[in-house]
């Protein structure tokens, strides 16, 4: 399986990355340790979470994904063998929150107290924060990486103008840049990174790391009609899919899947890993069969009249 490097750093990742929000949310610790061993049983090596993973649940804080990360190390012993990319700045209470450097410092000694490890991979800001200076964002997350604390700084939610200016204030100080972006983006949602924002990380070598990559599992294909979904978490993510352009991608990946004999998952995450600048999108599973499922993207080829299929039912 060949490996991408993540922008102009050292760190290099396999095609898929697990997105670790569902950790402590959808699926408890044995079931995450699980996971985390197929994962890394299967070649792949990034793991993606956030301090704030999992505060939405009713009863929790902030920190749960972290934490289980932070138990599966100490129990496996396999630290060496991950980048582990986790993020800061959304707001885990009222006096946690932002890009500040005095939070940024603060954040990250709380999460590697949760990761139960020295140094984090790739630090993200996890949210733009006009209110602070991008100077002193990006002049806080240099000192994490001088020491030794953080290898590599990304961002996340960021818009094409105010990436630019990050690293414009990066060269500027002579400091380590943002390596890579989390835009949210997938077959059914293009407009937000398409355009501006993805020419501007051609053009600068930043490498994406997609969030969403399935559209909150609408791009499955387990979901065509609003009894489909259930009591499903992310109900909500999925029935915003439920029209005509949304069944009209599942028909196109439909097509595509069935030439190849693939799923319609990993066609979409196929689609991604095909795209200008992308380096692996984020996907989560919460059971091993799920994530041995969409781990089968990583060889799966698609022709150029399959990508423009894909493209032309998604426009």
């Amino acid at each position: 399986m060949q490996k991408r490097k993540l922008g102009r750093s050292n760190l290099e990742i396999a095609p898929l990355i697990f997105g670790g929000n569902v950790f402590g949310w959808t699926v408890d610790e044995k079931g995450s340790f699980a996971l985390l061993d197929a994962f890394l049983d299967a070649g792949f090596n990034c793991i993606d979470t956030a301090d704030v993973y999992s505060r939405w649940v009713p009863g929790h804080k902030g920190g749960e994904s972290e934490a289980i990360i932070g138990n599966w190390f100490k129990a496996r012993g396999k630290r060496s063998k991950v980048i582990l990319a986790t993020k800061c700045g959304l707001e885990m209470a009222p006096d946690k929150k932002g890009l500040s450097k005095a939070y940024i410092v603060r954040a990250v000694e709380e999460s590697l107290k949760r990761l139960q490890t020295d140094y984090i991979d790739l630090y993200q800001s996890h949210r733009d924060d006009p209110a602070t200076p991008l100077e002193e964002t990006m002049a806080a997350h240099a000192e994490l990486v001088k020491a030794g604390k953080v290898r590599v700084v990304g961002a996340s939610n960021y818009s094409a103008d105010r990436l630019k200016a990050a690293l414009a204030a990066s060269a500027k100080l002579g400091i380590p840049r943002y390596e890579t972006l989390q835009p949210n983006y997938n077959l059914a949602d293009r407009g937000e990174f398409e355009g501006a924002l993805q020419d501007l990380c051609v053009a600068e070598g930043i490498s994406v790391i997609p969030y969403y990559s399935l559209a909150s599992g609408f791009l499955t294909g387990k979901y065509r009609s609003e009894a489909d979904l259930g009591q499903k978490a992310r109900a909500g993510g999925v029935k915003k899919h439920l029209t005509p352009r949304g069944l009209g991608i599942l028909k196109a990946l439909d097509t595509v899947a069935a030439k190849h004999g693939a799923t319609p998952a990993q066609v979409a995450l196929a689609w991604l890993l095909a795209q200008p600048a992308i380096a692996a999108p984020i996907a989560s599973a919460t059971t091993t069969a799920q994530l041995a499922e969409i781990l089968k993207c990583a060889d799966l080829k698609l022709g150029a009249d399959d990508l423009a299929a894909l493209s032309k039912a998604s426009a």
